[in-house]
């Protein structure tokens, strides 16, 4: 489990986590972490948090949220709300490093559901172009465990779920588990530019 001041990285999507507070600190009621974003860097996917609301608070670079539809541009000193249940997005749009404060309330597994994603990256088992886990864990991730968290916004979590139930099924079969451990003894070599560890 996370500790404050645990730092994970995610090479494709060029983002690094620090954990400030977790769920253990404010009795599950938020999870805070500051959030750096390398140019070029983006969330993996639009997704929705069916029961957690975010707070991002812009301290430095430029970025493009997309907002149940609505496309806007922040800056440092720029705070955004997502409800939980709007389909959002975002990216780095500038030319410079991007950092925010995000508070996810309430806190439910959000240490868990970073650690695994971030972890599957570190290890290789995401799409090297957006991210996202391959299906196995994917599937495991939505049907299993997270998606009280965060699931794609489309298609529809039903049909994710149906969809994606046997695949979870086959997974487990294959020994296959989440959450997924974030290797931490690493991340003192990897770089939030997409480096990897040293030979």
């Amino acid at each position: 489990m996370a500790q404050p001041g645990d730092i994970i990285e995610h090479p494709v999507t060029r983002e690094r986590l620090t954990f400030l507070e977790t769920s253990a600190q404010t009795g599950g009621a938020c999870v805070r972490y500051q959030l750096e974003v390398a140019p070029g860097g983006f969330v993996a996917a639009p997704h929705v948090h069916p029961w957690i609301e975010e707070h991002f608070e812009i301290l430095s670079g430029e970025w493009t949220f997309v907002i149940d539809g609505v496309e806007q541009r922040l800056g440092p000193g720029d705070l955004a709300t997502v409800p939980a249940r709007q389909v959002h997005t975002w990216w780095n749009a500038g030319k410079g490093s991007g950092v925010a404060i995000v508070e996810c309330r309430p806190a439910l597994r959000t240490e868990e559901f970073f650690e695994t994603f971030f972890g599957l990256a570190q290890d290789g088992l995401v799409d090297p172009t957006t991210g996202m886990p391959h299906q196995p864990w994917l599937a495991m991730m939505v049907v299993d465990y997270h998606n009280d968290f965060a699931y794609p916004a489309e298609p529809s979590l039903p049909v994710i779920i149906e969809t994606m139930r046997p695949i979870a099924d086959e997974a487990r079969r294959q020994g296959l588990r989440v959450p997924y451990p974030y290797p931490y003894p690493d991340q003192s070599s990897e770089s939030v530019n997409g480096r990897g560890p040293a030979a």
